[in-house]
């Protein structure tokens, strides 16, 4: 990797650091033997009348969608299990306001990424909890989120 992409991962890692956000996420599901999934996703966000840095960032990364919101912000959403690993693993040495969430992504990511839903662990599973905790409580929250509790009795993990 020449000197320019790390620039380019470094200015993506600051965006990310001051407009973006990390997501992990269980979405109820309908179809499927499971009646949920897990979801991840790195979102970068800038005023609809500036988004000319979210198209640079999808061409650099070759990822992702760019889509404008009724409240004039647009957004880069990037979604993939072996996508977001890769892509916070080359950010991680620029990230740092967003270390801790990072580190969670990437644990949860690499889980996701290795196995079915259908195949994860109870073990899996309890991981994949603390790390949705572990981004939640990192992250401004605009509405409520599920509790620990809550989580673990959706995932049939409760005595």
């Amino acid at each position: 990797m020449g000197s320019r992409s790390k620039i380019d991962l470094a200015y993506i890692a600051g965006f990310l650091d001051g407009d973006g956000s990390l997501m992990l996420q269980l979405k109820k599901r309908k179809d499927g033997k499971l009646k949920w999934r897990f979801m991840g996703t790195i979102c970068f966000y800038q005023d609809s009348r500036h988004e000319k840095p979210l198209s640079w960032i999808r061409k650099v990364l070759s990822i992702g969608y760019l889509s404008k919101r009724n409240d004039g912000i647009s957004e880069l959403r990037i979604n993939g299990f072996a996508q977001i690993s890769d892509i916070l693993e080359n950010l991680q040495p620029f990230i740092r306001f967003k270390k801790i969430q990072a580190a969670a992504m990437i644990t949860a990511m690499n889980i996701l990424s290795e196995k079915a839903g259908s195949k994860l662990t109870e073990k899996d599973l309890r991981k994949l909890v603390e790390c949705m905790m572990t981004v939640q409580n990192s992250n401004y929250m605009a509405k409520r989120k599920k509790t620990r509790k809550e989580l673990l009795k959706i995932l049939d993990l409760t005595p």
